[in-house]
């Protein structure tokens, strides 16, 4: 009557096996360490742990061990006094050598072979980096106008209106014609592309004009836009970088928080935060010999301007752009075969390959520039404008060899490092509007040590307590269930670790609910076989029975706490997401261990006895 067949017993020993496995990396804890990659991204070699090994017995710091991983050296010490010790000490002796300090997980080398690895912690666990950034809402309302500026130009020659003049008078684009019937019929064709903008016709006299006005409605749409792309840019800025679970959300109208666990060298995260890297394709009107003597005399020729290459030589290209680095959709450092230089292939999106395709139809043979654009926020001065420093530089200037469209090359001299860097930066898209990190905080992993022992010490002494309960008021099987419920944890903690998901103290409370939670649903269960037995039952049945009338009630308050924390994981952001996911995972192991794995040592105990006249309940 309550017995499983074999292979159900197989089953759940396998599944217990693995929730096992899977949950022992999270017993050897973490190291601090120093990693160590050479600048030009050459390979680690021995030599290199040589001289390490010497700066820091030259400098009395105790370290674990020194190995290769992968590209990079990394140090393991014993404690965060000595990590940092030694990455002050290395970062000023170790010439040619960028250092960074991290937390890296002891789990061994067998067990990641078979794909373990420890939970990632969260910010409050782990410690981390915490920025604050603000967005600069004059710039992004500055470089949409830019953009408006130059499609409506674009627009305009490609419908082979003539326009006198094309300029911004504060919140409107003012555009002059030659006469009035040119503002009809470009009025006609610009009024249902260019939404942003409420056009009217000023014609009197010599005048005739279209004037286009940001609104109040367009002007926050371009602010709220703007926040938005920033947003979506820096999540994939820092995924690109592999920090695991950040936080990166909105604070305000203004502002954006990003937290990045596990990352204590904050130098690193800087540079890929505030960057506002992008390219700019251009015509080239004038290089080399004919643009020095341009240079020299002073003179600028009609509709350019003036940049200069990597080389220190003046170049001059065509002001109209072709494409930016916003349409950009995807970028990948890669080898010229032909010259074996370093280089990115670059894919545009269907406006910048249209764009492309239309220019080098029209230009083979002739020569197209490729210009760097950063903009570094520094501060903001007494007016509370924010200030910048700037850097344009023609990296490429090749000639069209064929036509192209969305995809192609770019070449610039780089090295490894620089087409690594700036593939990253093109992939993950740039800003909408310049950043400035106005506050920064470095959490201590010593901190996050503190609340993971509080956290641990919880669990336990909730999990404690509720093991003496179960044994004290339900005997044998009190015994089944507590094993049942150490099985859960374990279970719990394994799923956490395959899923890759983060914990937090938020995490860590779901947890301890879950808990009390899946010992709730062997109480209704031994509940209702007592009340069978009371009923006058058999004890079989009254087990069979207290099983399955117990499962809807079960199920019933486990599927409304479900559907409450999926709720809470699609609109919760951070902490609140940390707990949702954890009780998400506890709710469904719960009812395994609950429900299946309780009654199956039930079954071993008890089921084979034919004329079993008592249990311990």
């Amino acid at each position: 009557m309550n017995r499983y067949p074999l292979w159900k017993y197989v089953l759940i020993l396998v599944i217990v096996a693995m929730g096992v496995l899977y949950a022992l990396p999270n017993i050897y804890g973490q190291s601090p360490v120093v990693q160590i990659k050479a600048k030009d991204d050459a390979a680690v070699t021995e030599s290199t742990l040589d001289k390490v090994k010497s700066l820091l017995n030259d400098g009395e710091i105790a370290h674990d061990q020194v190995v290769i991983d992968g590209d990079t050296a990394v140090v393991k010490f014993s404690n965060l006094d000595n990590q940092r010790e030694a990455q002050d000490l290395l970062k000023k002796q170790l010439n040619g050598f960028d250092t960074a300090m991290n937390l890296k997980p002891n789990v061994p080398e067998w067990l990641e072979n078979l794909g373990g690895s420890a939970m990632n912690l969260g910010l409050d666990l782990r410690g981390g980096v915490h920025f604050l950034l603000e967005v600069d809402m004059v710039e992004a309302t500055a470089n949409k106008k830019k953009q408006l500026r130059s499609d409506l130009t674009a627009a305009l020659i490609k419908q082979k209106i003539p326009k006198k003049k094309i300029l911004w008078e504060g919140d409107s684009l003012v555009v002059g014609f030659r006469t009035a019937a040119d503002v009809n019929k470009a009025l006609d064709l610009i009024e249902d592309d260019f939404t942003e903008l409420t056009f009217s016709e000023n014609i009197s006299g010599d005048t005739f004009e279209l004037k286009g006005l940001l609104s109040e409605q367009s002007l926050r749409s371009i602010k709220e836009n703007a926040l938005e792309q920033n947003l979506i840019t820096l999540r994939s800025r820092v995924n690109e970088v592999g920090v695991a679970e950040p936080i990166i959300q909105q604070q305000g109208l203004e502002r954006i928080v990003v937290q990045l666990p596990g990352v204590q060298d904050t130098t690193v995260a800087k540079n890929i935060l505030d960057a506002t890297a992008t390219l700019e394709y251009r015509a080239t009107e004038i290089h080399g010999a004919a643009a020095l003597q341009a240079h020299a005399s002073g003179r600028t020729p009609p509709g350019s301007t003036l940049y200069f290459e990597s080389t220190g030589e003046p170049i001059y290209l065509k002001n109209r752009v072709i494409a930016t680095g916003n349409q950009l959709i995807g970028a990948e450092a890669t080898i010229d075969q032909q010259t074996g230089q370093h280089a990115v292939n670059v894919q545009l999106n269907s406006m910048g390959a249209n764009r492309m395709l239309e220019f080098t139809k029209n230009n083979v043979g002739n020569f197209m520039g490729v210009v760097f654009k950063e903009r570094v926020p520094i501060a903001k001065n007494e007016a509370g404008e924010m200030q910048y420093r700037s850097k344009e530089e023609v990296i490429s200037n090749a000639s069209i060899n064929g036509v192209f469209s969305n995809r192609f090359r770019t070449t610039g001299g780089f090295t490894q490092k620089e087409a690594n860097d700036l593939a990253l930066l093109l992939r993950a898209g740039a800003l909408a509007a310049p950043v400035q990190i106005v506050e920064e905080r470095t959490i201590g992993p010593s901190l996050g040590q503190d609340n993971i022992d509080a956290g641990v010490l919880s669990v336990q002494i909730g999990l404690a307590m509720v093991l003496v309960f179960m044994l004290i008021y339900y005997r044998m099987f009190g015994l089944i269930a507590n094993i049942a419920l150490t099985i859960n944890v374990i279970l719990m903690v394994a799923c956490l670790s395959l899923f890759g998901a983060t914990l937090t103290l938020p995490g860590i409370a779901g947890i301890v609910l879950t808990v009390g939670m899946a010992v709730d649903a062997n109480v209704l269960i031994f509940e209702r076989i007592k009340e069978e037995l009371r009923d006058g039952n058999t004890v079989q049945g009254s087990i069979k029975s207290g099983y399955e009338k117990a499962f809807s009630t079960i199920a019933d308050a486990n599927v409304t706490t479900l559907i409450a924390a999926v709720v809470l994981f699609a609109f919760g952001t951070g902490p609140i997401k940390g707990f949702a996911v954890t009780l998400s995972i506890g709710i469904m192991t719960s009812m395994f261990t609950a429900i299946v794995l309780s009654r199956a040592i039930v079954n071993l105990i008890y089921g084979r006895k034919k004329r079993l006249k008592s249990i311990a309940i």
